[in-house]
């Protein structure tokens, strides 16, 4: 079976950069990963993209050495099954608020006996190769959200839950759950406590942490506290940013007619 290099990566502590993609289309996908990214998750949860765009924008991934990841609308087995069959390498689960919900996402993404997973890899086996039914529960990535104020009061509990590959912060709604302003990258003190508090639960478990960014800035802060799992930026997000620049650039140098 086709290697996780990223799982590997983790796991010897090293980091990996993502792309996220939120715009449902094959050659955005394709573009992205011909950049370099180690991966790249295209986004079911709030992205403009569904589950049927899956079969395009995998395939698109798989043209390029990106590893391709998928979040989840919810927590549920059948989107989360659907997702690996369709050829995700790793599934990132939003809202794992307590053990019992990390749990059950573990079980969703393994075959059993570790878990509850239907065998139908209808995709997955020809993008994963040989040996895909018989190594798949090694080699796919179960990453639970942590995101909450609950998911934060029981980090301990929801980081003993065996098979999680590793954890993933959404700083947003984990701000908007402590009370504070819904920004991704923010350097209010409480908001950076709370990061740097989940992190050190994860490393005390020894499990993987990664972390949800918009900002070359942010990357490269969350990389040096020591997150192996960094979103670089989104594809929207890019395109957005760059156009912007240009346009304003463009329009600086415009003379006004008759002055």
């Amino acid at each position: 079976m086709r290697e996780n290099q990223v799982l590997r990566q983790w796991r010897s502590g090293e980091p990996t950069l993502g792309g996220w993609l939120a715009i449902g289309n094959a050659y955005t996908a394709e573009l992205m990963g011909s950049l370099g990214f180690d991966w790249l998750c295209a986004d079911l949860q709030h992205g403009q993209i569904s589950t049927d765009d899956l079969h395009t924008l995998l395939p698109a991934i798989s043209a390029t050495a990106a590893l391709p990841f998928v979040r989840v609308p919810w927590n549920a087995p059948d989107a989360i099954m659907k997702a690996l069959d369709a050829g995700a390498y790793g599934v990132i689960v939003p809202m794992v608020n307590n053990a019992e919900q990390a749990r059950a996402a573990v079980a969703a993404c393994r075959y059993p006996p570790q878990g509850i997973r239907s065998f139908g890899p209808i995709r997955a086996a020809l993008y994963g190769g040989r040996g895909y039914a018989r190594q798949a529960n090694q080699e796919l990535a179960c990453v639970v959200m942590i995101e909450t104020a609950e998911a934060l009061a029981g980090i301990d509990d929801i980081l003993a839950v065996e098979g999680i590959d590793a954890i993933y912060i959404g700083p947003s709604d984990l701000g908007l759950s402590r009370g504070r302003s819904p920004k991704g990258d923010d350097d209010d003190p409480t908001h950076l406590a709370d990061i740097a508090d989940i992190l050190a639960a994860a490393q005390r478990h020894g499990v993987p942490a990664g972390i949800h960014c918009g900002s070359v800035e942010f990357a490269r802060r969350w990389i040096d506290m020591g997150f192996v799992m960094v979103t670089v930026g989104a594809d929207s997000s890019f395109l957005a940013r760059a156009a912007g620049a240009d346009l304003a650039a463009v329009r600086a140098g415009i003379t006004p007619r008759g002055s």
